[in-house]
């Protein structure tokens, strides 16, 4: 199955849709809002998205937007420890991925969130929803944008299957789900990127998206 059209597990449902009043419709944003801001951040994804498609002139493919976004989030977790995106990763056919934020680019999810920074999905591509500057780009903070800066300048010129084939050959976490898809631990990721404690740089991940979860009832 191409990659474009294939789904990653859902962890978290988002989309509002088939709602039934207006009444009902602001209830459910509401909800929506509290379960992405316990630990997943939908308008910072969409930030990261939309930095990528800034530097292809506002429009870029999916594949390819979705190994950039990974690529990043593993760069920033060699340099502090931690990923720009607290996403789940999952093992697909055409590489490793951000599930959730897959999830959106693909158009699986809905919020408004992802929808002020980024296009619906046409043709394998997406695009900025609206003119911005890397000053727009609010949620993440200088050290992410440099991360992504040199994530641009290491990757940006490969086209999509070349980047596909490079996350194959160089980020030993995945592995072929032949056809499925499997979850990716932080832990195994850590641990390929040299990390000696790789099982406790996992569980401050795990203890942050608590003390979210805690902090939002």
């Amino acid at each position: 199955m191409n990659f474009e059209e294939r789904s990653s597990p859902n962890v978290v449902t988002v989309t509002s849709k088939n709602i039934k009043s207006q009444g009902e419709q602001t209830q459910n944003d509401d909800n929506e809002m509290r379960s992405l801001n316990t630990w997943f951040n939908a308008r910072k994804a969409a930030q990261v998205a939309a930095f990528f498609a800034l530097q292809e002139d506002g429009l870029i493919n999916v594949l390819k937007l979705t190994k950039l976004i990974y690529l990043a989030d593993r760069k920033h977790m060699e340099k502090y420890d931690y990923p720009i995106l607290n996403d789940e990763l999952v093992s697909m056919d055409h590489g490793p991925v951000n599930s959730m934020t897959y999830d959106f680019i693909a158009g699986y999810h809905e919020h408004k969130d992802w929808d002020e920074f980024i296009t619906d999905r046409e043709n394998h591509l997406v695009g900025l929803s609206k003119d911005i500057s890397s000053n727009d780009l609010d949620e993440l903070s200088n050290a992410e944008i440099v991360t992504l800066e040199e994530t641009w300048g290491t990757f940006g010129h490969l086209g999509k299957y070349a980047i596909r084939d490079w996350t194959h050959e160089n980020c030993p976490e995945w592995e072929d789900p032949h056809g499925s898809s499997s979850p990716i631990p932080y832990e195994r990721v850590y641990k390929f990127l040299g990390k000696k404690n790789a099982e406790q740089l996992e569980e401050n991940i795990r203890d942050h998206r608590a003390l979210s979860e805690t902090f939002s009832c």
